[in-house]
């Protein structure tokens, strides 16, 4: 859709305990099909007069990847915050699993965060641990597993982005797009249900770009996760969108498929569009070969 290339090599290994697939990025272990459907209601919040989510509705599908575009100050992250449990809103509701999460208590909440992960969008790695001790990090700190159930499981989710055997490597030694795929690894170790992506292309060049839309796009395709992912890359959101929503003061504007999206005709969401698209230009030819 979008004329990048993508030509990423296979490679992997099996495993009698898990049910293995080829994907792009080597071999995938496939985790049970989850059901987490997210529904959000008449969502309203403010902070002093600052009116943020106003009477917001959006449903997000399991299994799918729903992308979240908007202007800044458009609620994007406050939004993310509600749907994690860690903002309560004025009024409306939040349903995972027809379940409404505001009216949870904390320990209840803590148990939801838990099957939710986040990556964010400088990787936010610690600079002082490697690669693996990265990774593992979640693991180790929930204190549930032994170092060599840690290991083994840090090096399967290295694997599954296609950074086997950088275990030992320090995150300095990366490039920003590896960094990127150590913070989806690490999102990853911790098994959870659905996986947010805050700005997952931002400050990568064009080739790299590709390579992590490759791996959100495989991730969903293989372990069937229900994904969220906020971006201002046109690119990326129309390759790797299966749902498309458009934020603007606070209220869903326009959703749709990727399709729908691109053929809008609402004059808020072809500007925000046609702004972005011409950034994403400009960045195509100040990268020249895109970084090969």
């Amino acid at each position: 859709m979008n004329g990048r290339q993508r030509t990423l090599c296979l490679s992997g290994s099996n495993d009698n305990k898990h049910r293995c697939l080829p994907g792009i990025f080597g071999f995938v272990y496939m985790n049970k099909s989850n059901n987490v459907e997210i529904e959000i209601l008449n969502l309203n919040k403010s902070f002093r007069d600052n009116h943020i989510l106003k009477n917001l509705n959006l449903k997000i599908p399991s299994g799918k990847t729903t992308v979240i575009m908007g202007g800044s100050g458009a609620g994007k992250t406050v939004l993310l915050k509600h749907i994690m449990g860690l903002l309560k809103p004025d009024s409306g509701k939040i349903l995972i699993k027809g379940e409404d999460i505001t009216a949870k208590t904390e320990r209840e909440l803590d148990k939801l965060r838990s099957s939710f992960a986040m990556v964010f969008q400088f990787a936010a790695l610690l600079n002082s641990l490697t690669v693996g001790q990265n990774v593992g990090l979640g693991l180790k700190e929930r204190g549930e597993l032994t170092q060599k159930e840690i290991n083994k499981i840090v090096d399967e989710k290295l694997r599954l982005v296609g950074l086997d055997g950088k275990q030992h490597v320090m995150p300095g030694e990366l490039s920003g797009g590896m960094k990127k795929r150590v913070g989806v690894a690490r999102a990853l170790a911790m098994n959870p249900e659905v996986i947010l992506y805050d700005e997952p292309t931002a400050g990568l060049d064009p080739f790299m770009a590709g390579n992590v839309d490759e791996l959100i796009l495989d991730l969903k395709n293989r372990l069937k996760m229900t994904s969220i992912v906020v971006t201002h890359d046109m690119n990326s959101a129309f390759y790797v969108g299966d749902r498309i929503c458009m934020l603007h003061e606070g209220r869903v504007i326009e959703e749709g498929t990727p399709e729908e999206i691109q053929n809008s005709t609402n004059h808020i969401t072809r500007q925000f569009i046609t702004r972005h698209s011409v950034q994403n230009t400009a960045r195509v030819s100040d990268s020249g070969s895109g970084g090969k």
